[in-house]
């Protein structure tokens, strides 16, 4: 094998090499499938305006994908005490199914910002309700989300829809490389 040909292989193989460490260390950008949206904004409901923000990914693998922000905050003038917790509670299609609950846990130690996450095991419409408790008393607001799959590619099909660009710049390399060859032999 010409020089020129063993250098150019190994640059294709510290290509692939670096395209491959690139693909492993981007797993976990794959755990978010879109922002988080509002779907009830600053309802007054008892001594509290609330908002929740949702994020309602479907999963199969028993994975809490169904993600639930709640802001907390007073109907009145002041702050709410540090006892208020949220509830966020969620049923798959109609009114006869089962409440599936979980607490609230503040986010960053802000206990007027909640986060709660939940299972939604199969897509479709799903019932929404959070209840938030303190030494104000209590408030609910209830809406409805429609879960749905990550559409995004498992990671190793990623690396099935690259292999065909890596492999037509490894012949485009071949070919110019040859074409080189070539023209440092000059004419026969």
């Amino acid at each position: 094998m010409m020089p020129h040909a063993v250098s150019a292989v190994r640059a294709a193989g510290r290509a692939v090499l670096v395209a491959g460490a690139t693909l492993g260390l981007a797993g976990p950008a794959v755990a978010h499938s879109g922002p988080p949206y509002p779907v009830v904004s600053n309802q007054v409901s008892g001594p509290y305006r609330l908002s929740v923000w949702t994020d309602p990914d479907a999963t199969d693998d028993g994975s809490a994908g169904g993600q639930f922000w709640v802001t907390i905050d007073p109907a009145r003038a002041g702050v709410p005490p540090p006892d208020t917790r949220a509830h966020v509670a969620i049923r798959s299609g109609g009114e006869t199914a089962p409440w599936v609950e979980s607490a609230a846990a503040p986010v960053d130690g802000n206990r007027s910002r909640q986060f709660a996450a939940l299972v939604m095991d199969h897509e479709g419409p799903y019932g929404v309700r959070v209840v938030v408790d303190g030494a104000w008393g209590k408030a609910e607001v209830m809406t409805a989300v429609d879960a749905s799959y990550d559409l995004r590619p498992a990671p190793a099909l990623l690396a099935v829809y690259l292999l065909p660009f890596v492999l037509v710049g490894f012949l485009w390399t071949k070919r110019l490389l040859r074409r080189r060859r070539g023209r440092k032999a000059g004419p026969a």
